[in-house]
């Protein structure tokens, strides 16, 4: 497909651009990337269209639903509230949240729910996804809920739930929605496009999601792998259909942490360069490099997780670099989100990547479009050295 690629790219990093070119050639419809490096920002690009129709062009601020990507910015919230003294990881849940002790869960610490360590990646309720937009429901839920393995023996991905462990917490201790929290201490202090709770004003930027069933291009044939046990318990209850759940107006103005997040590629890596930068960017300091050690300290190291059915390397709340997908070095960190978005600090070279899009992705066996952009970053990179 034949289209405009819009935005800046620095000297040297040309080969970005084409390589986010290059996607259209495939399914792409509609993306955002963004890098940072040294505090400098080297690509800032974005093309094709907001819909599956391709009759609205993608623009420099729109916004799309990242899913799991949002994980990551909730991520950095409640380091900021460890920052500030108002919350330990290693101190029990139970300490901010009495009433999550229930049902043998009483020891579970705030570093092991981060890290998705309590089994709690689903509810036994059946749920409709209207259930999810009722926060002190799905509280209760949880929080009544016997865990689905000993808490602390086994890792299994939270896809869902996990985003009301870090919006209660918030909530217990500052009074503030996460949403509010994140916003003030993050959001707005670096300028960065990104919410959890998208505001009525900011509706008509947003994109809509496309379902990989309605990619240009079919995936290739391959044998479909059994999923593990839970999976359907964390990922089918309920089942959040891309355009008529999560690009409907009442999912986007809810604020599900997990699954939720409102932004474009610029916003995401905006908020890593912070983080790969020590916490600070320009002049804004937001949290210090001390706090982003204790965030990212390493909870889970190759465990084979419950529902996702692979080995998995997790911190408190961030994904840590495994397999290359927050670029070659082991330090980087951040979360990706289903579909394909992707975020990432790397402190090595002080790089903070994003990638935004509207059509997830279709064929698993694929090579990631955001790792090709990683890729090719990382390339430019070497080249300046």
């Amino acid at each position: 497909m034949d289209i405009t690629i819009e935005g800046n790219v620095a000297a040297g990093f040309e080969p970005v651009r084409d390589t986010f070119a290059e996607l259209w050639e495939d399914i792409e419809v509609g993306a955002s990337c963004c890098a940072l490096y040294q505090g400098e920002k080297v690509v800032d690009i974005w093309g094709g269209f907001t819909d599956a129709e391709m009759s609205k062009p993608w623009q420099s601020d729109t916004l799309i639903n990242v899913y799991s990507t949002t994980k990551g910015m909730a991520s950095v919230a409640l380091a900021i509230l460890f920052d500030e003294g108002l919350i330990d990881y290693d101190e029990k849940v139970t300490t901010y949240w009495p009433e999550f002790g229930a049902e043998g869960k009483q020891d579970v610490t705030v570093g092991q729910l981060l890290s998705h360590q309590a089994g709690l990646c689903g509810v036994e309720t059946k749920l409709e996804v209207e259930d999810l937009y009722d926060f002190d429901k799905m509280v209760n839920l949880l929080a009544a809920q016997k865990p689905l393995w000993e808490p602390g023996t086994a890792v299994g991905y939270h896809a869902i739930t996990w985003g009301y462990f870090p919006g209660e917490l918030v909530r217990r201790i500052t009074g503030k929605t996460l949403g509010q929290y994140f916003r003030e201490k993050v959001a707005e202090p670096l300028g960065a496009d990104f919410y959890i709770g998208l505001p009525g004003s900011e509706m008509s930027r947003c994109g809509i999601l496309i379902g990989p069933n309605r990619a240009r291009k079919k995936p290739r044939v391959t044998e479909v792998p059994e999923v593990p046990e839970l999976y359907p318990i964390s990922l089918q209850n309920p089942s959040v259909a891309p355009y008529r759940d999560a690009s409907s107006d009442v999912w986007r103005r809810a604020e599900i942490a997990a699954a939720n997040g409102q932004g474009n590629a610029r916003g995401i890596a905006t908020v890593y360069a912070a983080l790969a930068n020590g916490g600070t960017l320009g002049d804004t300091k937001i949290i210090s490099h001390e706090a982003i050690a204790e965030s990212t300290k390493l909870e889970v190291d190759g465990e084979v997780d419950l529902v996702v059915g692979v080995p998995v390397r997790r911190a408190r709340g961030f994904m840590l670099n495994t397999e290359g997908a927050y670029g070659p070095f082991e330090d980087s960190f951040g979360h990706g989100g289903a579909g394909g978005s992707s975020g990432f600090a790397d402190p090595q070279n002080n790089v903070g990547f994003g990638y935004a899009m509207n059509q997830m992705q279709a064929d698993a066996a694929a090579t990631p479009r955001s790792m090709k952009l990683i890729e090719s970053l990382y390339r430019c990179i070497d080249s300046q050295n």
